[in-house]
């Protein structure tokens, strides 16, 4: 019988109550609540009622604008991965509060289940999924729903290939999106689920936010997500990821020799109904 790893999950939010709430209760069931670590980014912040039962507390804003901001949040949150090594952790998933990673329920296994199997590396990565609504047959997300019960469209994107799992003290790049010195490690049937592009009018919401104008560029490349996904033909998921995962293992873009590459290829699937009810 597998021996089971221990595995503690970290994220750092500012002003996002919706995603937070999603994310420990995704990754608390599957973890335990009190493996889960959040850091709130802002001493302005307050600790919701709802996960205090999870390790959790506000830290100084991080200064910068988002560039430079995000390469002292991977340098943070590298020193609280190693902190959690410290601890007794086997493994640190790092992700942003609107990120998911998901193993394909056709394994029956569970997320811990799925990762104490994995052979030693030093950071693992899932395929990159970008759910985003199409806007031809999806309305306005319903909340207080499920979101995987009210999207079934993705760009498979390089971008969310991220090297979301630590199993050693290494530091993470800004946002996740690689490691430091090393090279990343593709696992078969982990996904990164990313729903930063998932409602057309939440994006449009956070134009509105004035402490988030300097982040409209950023931004508005998650509405890009939903253009594609609207126009893009649709196709099978279990072909296109296969064949994704095999082109990011082995191309690299010229400006990152340890990010994945897939030739600039825009390919939208359909998410399987198997994958309902999971986030």
């Amino acid at each position: 019988m597998t021996e089971m790893k221990r595995i503690a999950a970290i994220t750092t939010v500012r002003n996002d109550e919706f995603f937070l709430r999603k994310w420990v209760e995704y990754y608390g069931t599957r973890l335990g609540r009190e493996n889960i670590y959040v850091f709130l980014d802002g001493k302005d912040q307050q600790i919701p009622s709802w996960c205090s039962d999870v390790n959790i507390q506000t830290i100084d804003k991080l200064p910068g604008k988002i560039v430079k901001m995000e390469k002292i949040r991977a340098d943070f949150m590298s020193s609280q991965a190693a902190v959690l090594f410290e601890k007794g952790y086997d493994m640190v998933i790092g992700t942003d509060g609107d990120e998911f990673l998901i193993v394909d329920p056709a394994l029956g296994m569970t997320l811990p289940e799925y990762l104490s199997t994995l052979p030693p590396h030093y950071s693992y990565s899932g395929l990159g999924v970008d759910v985003g609504q199409n806007t031809n047959c999806e309305g306005v997300i319903e909340e207080d729903s499920l979101l995987l019960n009210q999207r079934e469209y993705a760009l498979l994107d390089t971008r969310y290939t991220k090297t979301s799992i630590l199993t050693r003290p290494i530091s993470w790049g800004s946002g996740f999106h690689r490691v430091r010195k090393y090279n990343y490690h593709i696992v078969k049937d982990l996904y990164l689920f990313h729903f930063g592009s998932f409602d057309l009018k939440k994006i449009e919401e956070r134009f509105k936010d004035k402490e988030r104008t300097s982040a409209k560029r950023h931004i508005a490349k998650r509405a890009r997500t939903i253009f594609i996904v609207s126009k893009a033909k649709i196709r099978s998921w279990d072909k296109w990821t296969r064949l994704a995962r095999k082109i990011q293992t082995y191309i690299r873009p010229p400006y990152a020799w340890n990010k994945p590459g897939m030739f600039k290829m825009q390919i939208v699937v359909r998410i399987p109904d198997r994958f309902r009810n999971l986030v």
